[in-house]
């Protein structure tokens, strides 16, 4: 998710997501001079932002704790964004650093842009790697299996990635990204236009979901993990905070059971914290909630309820199989649970 780069700014100036500034790759070969390495990097995350999301439940799914740890950042930012106050003296107990900040300082003094995670970062220089999101949990499918765990899933599979891709792109365009042109916008008709189009887009999803258990395939892919960060986060801030209100998830028969299927799959609702969600789009959004104020609501209990997908057929690890417990230490608080 984008920095902090005017909290107050939010709703008072057009919406454009920059691209990634640090588009390094870890692969395999190490031909970026970034090899997979066990413990080399670090991950940072916020588990506020769907982008950092992604790659949260990608990690989980694919065994990659032990080889990839993972640093969470306080989902309520200060004016040098991504902080970490959930540690110790407010220091990454690895990195030492009290901001993500000071890793970008480390890669690229001055650098333009802002903070954003997910972000990889090199343990032993404490530079960044990569903040690259769009690539970074396509890397960690394919170029990272060599330490995936016995059983792990293939999130991208070679003869269906056209299909995923294609899918991927429509997802990004109109809901993932199309909820923050919505909130973000700063006149009617930029508002209305974004709002038709994440509906629009959802209604198209749900006519897909109708009849198949997953987006492509008979398989959880990345196209599904990118889906569900959004849908998750749907009903909690998107649709009062974001005003994408034609309707919320929970009053859409398919997606909603489709969420709820995803949520209760481990490796999805296990790493989500709705806490943290709540409190970063309320707070740190000055210039579309200046009081701060985080609503009660929704009641989240829902999502524990049956959801019936199982009837569509489809195997969510494939061959495989599902994950672990959660790691110790990395458990989802109480607070942030349905």
């Amino acid at each position: 998710m984008s920095d902090t780069e005017g909290n107050s700014a939010y709703g008072k100036r057009s919406f454009k997501r920059s691209k990634s500034h640090f588009s390094d790759r870890v692969t395999a070969d190490g031909r970026d001079g970034w090899p997979v390495e066990s413990g080399r990097y670090r991950l940072v995350v916020s588990r506020a932002c769907p982008w950092a999301s992604r790659a949260v439940i990608s990690r989980r799914l694919l065994g990659l704790e032990d080889a990839l740890p993972m640093a969470v950042t306080d989902p309520v930012q200060d004016d040098r964004s991504w902080r970490f106050t959930l540690d110790p003296g407010g220091r990454d107990p690895v990195l030492g650093i009290r901001y993500l900040a000071e890793a970008y300082e480390a890669r690229e003094p001055g650098h333009p842009g802002g903070v954003s995670v997910p972000a990889l970062v090199d343990v032993a220089s404490g530079r960044l790697v990569t903040n690259d999101y769009q690539q970074l949990t396509l890397d960690l499918a394919t170029e990272w299996s060599g330490l995936h765990r016995e059983g792990a899933p293939d999130l991208y599979p070679e003869n269906l990635r056209d299909e995923i891709d294609e899918v991927m792109g429509e997802v990004y365009e109109d809901v993932n990204n199309g909820v923050y042109r919505a909130g973000f916008a700063t006149g009617q008709d930029e508002y209305a236009a974004a709002c038709e189009g994440v509906f629009r887009r959802l209604g198209l999803l749900s006519e897909r979901l109708a009849e198949r258990r997953y987006l492509v395939g008979d398989t959880i892919t990345e196209a599904d993990i990118r889906l569900f960060t959004t849908l998750v986060r749907f009903d909690a801030v998107y649709h009062g905070h974001f005003k994408c209100n034609h309707w919320k998830l929970t009053e859409n028969r398919v997606l909603w059971a489709y969420a709820r299927d995803l949520y209760q799959t481990p490796g999805f609702g296990d790493t989500v914290d709705f806490d943290h969600i709540k409190r970063h789009y309320y707070q740190v959004h000055e210039g579309i909630n200046p009081t701060g104020i985080v609503p009660l609501g929704p009641d989240l209990s829902g999502w524990l309820t049956s959801h019936g997908r199982e009837e569509l057929g489809g195997r969510p690890f494939g061959a495989g199989s599902p994950p672990g417990p959660v790691p110790e230490g990395e458990e989802v608080a109480a607070t942030g649970r349905p």
